[in-house]
């Protein structure tokens, strides 16, 4: 069974409806590996830091054992089973797809260790599962960008990772939009790989033809994307993005941008490890999954530019999401997550 929520009832059913979510601390006793495939990108490194501060200020983490690099399927099949022969008592990963990392997730399980998958969804029997409803965080965005081109207009789709759970769910939340729309072209559909650079040379490689664009949706590689229209002395058109850093100081300050974040926390892996410790310590979850519904903040609507205003942090590298923390459910400070250090660093 699954559980739906927006973001203001999770932080409210996860503070309570699994039995204590925050951790007041105790002895350290655990290893929890941790599993991630994309390096670089700046939601990702706001998730390690999110699991590395929650696991400190928990009390109940001994140490970590963490694989953090750029691979595919196949090589996160080897750091999960290096994790298993290391002997971790809990696995937090974010899966480089739904399915194919499944063997090894079950050989952990069986192994009696604790997996907990965030951000994206495995299918594999008997994982947890605690992340952002994919498919809503596209539909919003899609959504919104469509009624603001008034139902018709070009659109330049700028996805994530080809293969990424993520990034399917978010093309089925994409298309439900689109359908809904039948006047909106796309005219141009890329691969971001979640990569700013990446991302950045791509819509300035599109801008260089002249062809038209009347809206961008992109899949969190965003602030770049303002850049590149401004670079380029193109004008700006209505561009979704993320709740990041970076994005949502350009929504309140570039003069006549319009635009929205939908919010997609990378603290879900602080989270993540909380489960894991709850699971370990015989808190067991009455559900497998729960999704956490985003919202969407556009700043051409009053009280979407109030949480834009009010979710400015200069302190915050601009690629991380301005939602670091889920209350009741991640106790580290803004200087923890920000210091990204674990037990034993």
């Amino acid at each position: 069974m699954k559980r739906y929520m927006t973001s203001a009832a999770a932080a409210a059913i996860l503070a309570t409806g699994f039995a204590g979510a925050a951790f007041s601390g105790g002895h350290a006793s655990y290893t929890i590996g941790i599993s991630n495939t994309v390096q670089g990108n700046g939601w990702r490194e706001e998730m390690v830091c999110a699991m590395k501060a929650q696991a400190l200020v928990s009390g109940d983490v001994a140490s970590l054992n963490i694989a953090h690099r750029n691979t595919d399927a196949a090589g996160q099949l080897e750091d999960i089973r290096n994790l298993i022969q290391a002997g971790v008592d809990a696995i937090v990963l974010n899966p480089s797809n739904s399915e194919g990392v499944n063997s090894a997730i079950e050989e952990a399980i069986a192994a009696g260790i604790v997996v907990v998958a965030v951000d994206q969804a495995v299918t594999a029997e008997g994982a947890y599962i605690l992340s952002n409803n994919q498919e809503e965080y596209a539909y919003l965005g899609a959504k919104w960008l469509f009624e603001e081109l008034g139902g018709e207009g070009s659109v330049v789709y700028m996805r994530g990772a080809a293969g990424a759970g993520a990034d399917n769910d978010r093309d089925t939340g994409f298309q439900r939009a689109l359908a809904e729309f039948p006047d909106i072209d796309v005219v141009h559909e890329v691969f971001t790989g979640w990569q700013q650079d990446q991302g950045k040379q791509q819509i300035l490689d599109y801008l260089s033809t002249g062809l038209p664009v009347d809206g961008v949706w992109t899949s969190g590689i965003d602030n770049v994307i303002v850049d590149a229209f401004i670079e380029s002395d193109v004008p700006l058109v209505p561009i979704v993005g993320a709740d990041n850093a970076g994005f949502v100081g350009q929504l309140a300050t570039v003069e006549g941008f319009t635009g929205a974040a939908v919010t997609n926390p990378g603290s879900i892996g602080g989270a993540g490890v909380t489960l894991a410790l709850q699971i370990l310590g015989g808190d067991v979850p009455e559900s497998n999954t729960v999704l956490v519904d985003p919202s969407i903040w556009a700043n051409n609507d009053p009280e979407g530019m109030a949480l834009i205003e009010a979710a400015q942090n200069p302190n915050l590298d601009p690629e991380w999401p301005v939602s670091v923390m889920i209350p009741g459910w991640t106790t580290y400070s803004m200087d923890e997550i920000i210091a990204c250090k674990g037990p034993g660093e």
